[in-house]
């Protein structure tokens, strides 16, 4: 039998799955983010605490998101449009999912390449034309994965993954979002 090493450790994640069955309690997790308002449309996010297990967590580093609008839009350009880090959240949920699937199903990967495109009619967002909805019109994923594996098995790898992403769920279902001002 040929060794699978893709870099994901699948024995703690199943131990983690059959842990919290048994404590739904601690599966509970609330993620943060935290923005500051730099000039114009720039804003600088930060992400690092969270909860979860049953106690505040941090990650072993802060991670810095700036936002902005293209030049295009009249802006600075000092980062990606928040709409953008969609995009990036559902690469990288997808993309994580691949190479766990794969690792747990023994299949050897070389590459995985994932190309994100969201169709956007930006009428809605400058109030252009009121019939227009705001956000993406349409999201396309395609995967370029490099495997040991047939063509049926690398669709499975990649059907398992969208199945699990909690990104990807975001984005298709409904999701309560409520907005404050403290």
């Amino acid at each position: 039998m040929t060794t699978v090493e893709n870099g994901v450790n699948v024995q703690a994640l199943l131990e983690a799955r059959t842990a919290l069955q048994g404590a739904p309690e601690a599966a509970q997790f609330t993620w943060r983010a935290t923005s500051k308002w730099e000039h114009g449309v720039h804003s600088t996010t930060r992400v690092q605490q969270f909860y979860g297990l049953g106690q505040e967590q941090s990650h072993k580093n802060e991670s810095v998101f700036d936002a902005d609008h293209p030049a295009v839009f009249a802006a600075e350009d000092n980062g990606i449009t928040p709409i953008e880090y969609l995009l990036v959240g559902l690469a990288g949920c997808l993309t994580a999912g691949v190479a766990s699937v794969a690792q747990n199903r023994g299949i050897q990967l070389r590459s995985v390449d994932a190309v994100v495109e969201g169709k956007h009619d930006i009428r809605g967002i400058l109030g252009a034309d009121a019939d227009v909805r705001n956000g993406f019109n349409d999201i396309k994923v395609t995967f370029n994965i490099d495997a040991d594996a047939s063509k049926e098995e690398i669709e499975a790898l990649v059907a398992q993954s969208q199945k699990r992403s909690a990104v990807f769920d975001a984005l298709t279902n409904p999701t309560d979002v409520t907005v404050e001002v403290a």
